[in-house]
């Protein structure tokens, strides 16, 4: 059972070298109770593509969320503004 919801939806934007990129990731239980955290990424305003990656603890997803969410800060992804 995940104890907390894990989602985040960031952005790199560079006009410069015509980059609009995304990547996403959430963490969900799936139909057996394990953890599975799903990535999404690709250039926006398309679909991208997904990859899935399963745990028997939701500790062991956490680790790998952070990890990926500290190279994505890395390489110049940030937080999307949204505009209303």
């Amino acid at each position: 059972m995940i104890t907390q919801p894990y989602h985040l939806y960031v952005e790199r934007k560079d006009a410069k070298k015509n980059m609009a990129r995304f990547y996403a990731m959430s963490i969900e239980p799936n139909l057996f109770g394990e953890a599975c955290l799903t990535r999404r990424w690709g250039r926006i305003g398309t679909s991208g593509q997904v990859k899935t990656h399963q745990f028997e603890k939701e500790q062991d997803a956490v680790v790998l969320f952070l990890d990926l969410l500290r190279q994505k800060r890395r390489r110049g992804y940030r937080t999307a503004r949204s505009v209303l």
